[in-house]
């Protein structure tokens, strides 16, 4: 067999690795994780042309325990609007931040998120890391909002997580304490307890892990003196 010339064996080798590239290139980038979650954020935007919102108000954020959140028996007197998607994870609303946060220039967030995370086999230092991102995307926009981050809750149903709940609400109080003048950690934990140390579960629905009237009660009975919302000033956001 005649053996290739070197001029040859280049040729094919540049040929071998452009084929190589152009695969590369011509296969599509896999879509965001967040983007799961796209027909929910266009049903707010959609939402949002029909009846627009109130600015300056309250933009509730994050997973079905704000989406669970009546915020109008809760809250009537405040302009609140719930961009809560049910399922999703702090990243979640990081990624879509600018879409269902910023564009309202809220005075206030209220913040839920953290608990699928760590279902999801998250550590707290993740969740602590988009904390910290969720809060610089915010601030980029708007300086002086004000961001309140409800605890992660101790449930029924995922009280074998209650070690890492724990340590993500540490993480992310000790965040707020840098920030003590913008950022709020809403210590739920202590009111979701029984007499035996654990869950009450009057304080859940059935699933054990959403909320009942009564643990929502007990939430709004801490949030309620946070809200309040300074007048206008025009051109000041």
């Amino acid at each position: 067999m005649r053996r290739l010339g070197l001029t040859a064996l280049i040729s094919l080798t540049l040929l071998a690795t452009g084929a190589s590239l152009t695969s590369a290139q011509d296969k599509p980038a896999s879509p965001h994780p967040s983007a799961k979650w796209e027909a929910n954020i266009t049903k707010f935007e959609k939402q949002d042309e029909t009846t627009p919102p109130q600015k300056h108000g309250i933009v509730f954020v994050g997973s079905s325990s704000i989406v669970r959140w009546d915020l109008k028996k809760s809250f009537l007197d405040l302009p609140a609007i719930n961009r809560g998607f049910g399922g999703s994870q702090l990243a979640d609303s990081l990624y879509f931040v600018d879409r269902i946060v910023t564009k309202y220039e809220p005075q206030i967030v209220v913040l839920y998120a953290g608990d699928n995370d760590l279902q999801a086999g998250k550590t707290p230092e993740q969740i602590a890391a988009d904390f910290d991102g969720f809060v610089e995307r915010v601030h980029a926009k708007l300086p002086k909002t004000k961001i309140i981050y409800v605890a992660v809750k101790p449930s029924v149903a995922r009280w074998k997580l209650i070690d890492k709940v724990r340590a993500t609400n540490k993480l992310i109080a000790a965040a707020c304490a840098q920030d003590d003048q913008r950022l709020v950690f809403l210590d739920i934990q202590p009111l979701m307890y029984g007499d035996n140390g654990e869950p009450d579960p009057q304080l859940f629905a059935p699933d054990g892990l959403h909320l009942s009237d009564a643990g929502y009660a007990r939430w709004n009975q801490l949030l309620l003196p946070l809200l309040k919302l300074k007048p206008e000033q025009d051109g000041e956001k």
